[in-house]
C-alpha cells in the first residue's frame, strides 16, 4: 500500500467519525431544549429537514422555525441513535441510522416512546460536514402507559 493509499483510507475514517460527531451534536440539540440556532447551523444553507407526518423544511429560517415548534411542544427528549451507516464518496455522503427515544409533550404531560429511521445526506462545506437533507421515517410512536404492542382479546 503507498501513502496515497492510506491517505485516502484515513480521510475516510475521519469522514466517517465527523459525521457521527454531527450527528451527536444533532442529538445533543435536540435534548438542549431543541435549540432551534444550534439546529440549525449544523444544516447546509440549502439543508432539508424532513419528516413523515410532520413536514419539509428547507433552509435555516424554515429550520429554526420547525424546532421552535418542538421546543413549545415538548418538555423533555432523550435522542439515542445507532447502528450508523455511512457511505462516503468525495464531499458528499449518505447516513443511515436508527433511532429510538422517550418524550414528553407539555400538553398533559403525555409521556411517549419512539422509534425511527434517519436517512441523511450530508455534505462537506469549507472541510466542515453538515446536513444537506435529514429524513426521518417513523417506525413506532406510542404512549408510554400502554406501550406499543397491539393487545389480544
Amino acid at each position: 500500500m503507498d501513502n496515497s493509499d492510506l491517505e485516502k483510507r484515513i480521510t475516510r475514517l475521519e469522514d466517517i467519525e465527523a459525521i457521527k460527531q454531527l450527528k451527536a451534536r444533532y442529538c445533543a440539540a435536540c435534548d438542549d431544549n431543541h435549540n432551534p440556532e444550534k439546529l440549525a447551523s449544523l444544516f447546509a444553507t440549502d439543508g432539508i429537514w424532513e419528516g413523515e407526518g410532520i413536514g419539509r423544511y428547507q433552509g435555516h429560517a424554515a429550520i429554526r422555525t420547525l424546532f421552535e415548534g418542538s421546543r413549545a411542544a415538548v418538555s423533555f427528549s432523550q435522542h439515542n441513535v445507532m447502528n450508523p451507516i455511512i457511505e462516503i464518496d468525495g464531499d458528499r455522503a449518505k447516513g443511515h441510522w436508527y433511532f429510538f427515544a422517550p418524550f414528553t409533550f407539555r400538553d398533559g404531560n403525555r409521556q411517549i416512546w419512539s422509534a425511527a429511521r434517519y436517512d441523511d445526506d450530508y455534505v462537506k462545506i469549507d472541510g466542515e460536514w453538515k446536513f444537506q437533507h435529514l429524513r426521518v421515517f417513523t417506525r413506532m410512536f406510542a404512549p408510554y402507559e400502554t406501550g406499543w404492542a397491539k393487545k389480544e382479546s
